[in-house]
């Protein structure tokens, strides 16, 4: 029986994750399986895997084929320098004592190089946060800058009233009090003009 090593789909929409199967190479792609060696997550930042290394280097030696994506994430695994070490020692190129160290040291590098990405992708994730922080405060000051003027403006437009308003009353006043001026001097002018005819009546009897 053929053998491959696939991708099952799992997860929500717009959200999916796989688990990472042996199946025969003639069964549906998320139909029955034989083997589960782990779970594949490329929603995280650098991709999350869990994966069982000796059951898949075991499935690999025997002769299992990956789908491209697999192989892919096999490799990143160490799964293919594992069997590449083991390879070397049936070639008498290296003792088979040697290949842990070989293995672990290149594992070590392959370590360091992930905690590289991901701290990348920290300063990336922080660096963004910063940049739509402060748009956001631009964006709000501006905000805040048109509703001052605003404001300014309707303050300035309520004072010119106000002082156009005081000005009219001003100019009303002075008015109304020119107009009781005149009133009390006719009063007076026309009081004057009576008093003589008032005295000169008795001399006329």
């Amino acid at each position: 029986m053929a053998t491959k090593i696939r991708l099952q789909r799992n997860g929500r929409k717009n959200y999916a994750f796989y688990a990472i199967v042996i199946a025969d190479s003639r069964a549906p792609r998320d139909g029955k399986f034989i083997e589960k060696l782990g779970t594949y997550n490329p929603n995280t930042n650098p991709a999350t895997v869990d994966l069982n290394f000796d059951k898949a280097l075991d499935w690999v030696l025997k002769g299992a084929q990956p789908t491209d994506t697999v192989r892919t994430i096999l490799s990143r695994e160490g799964i293919y320098m594992k069997k590449h070490l083991l390879g070397g020692v049936k070639k008498g190129a290296f003792a088979e004592t040697e290949v842990e160290t070989k293995f672990n040291a290149w594992k070590q590098q392959k370590l360091g190089k992930l905690n590289d990405v991901k701290q990348k992708a920290e300063e990336s994730k922080k660096a963004e946060e910063k940049r739509l922080f402060e748009a956001e405060q631009k964006v709000n000051e501006a905000k805040a800058k048109v509703l001052a003027d605003k404001k300014a403006a309707e303050n300035a437009e309520k004072a010119a009233k106000e002082a156009e308003a005081a000005k009219v009353a001003e100019e009303a006043a002075k008015a109304e009090e020119k107009a009781a001026e005149a009133i009390k001097a006719d009063q007076a002018a026309a009081a004057a003009a009576e008093a003589p005819a008032v005295e000169e009546a008795p001399k006329a009897e």
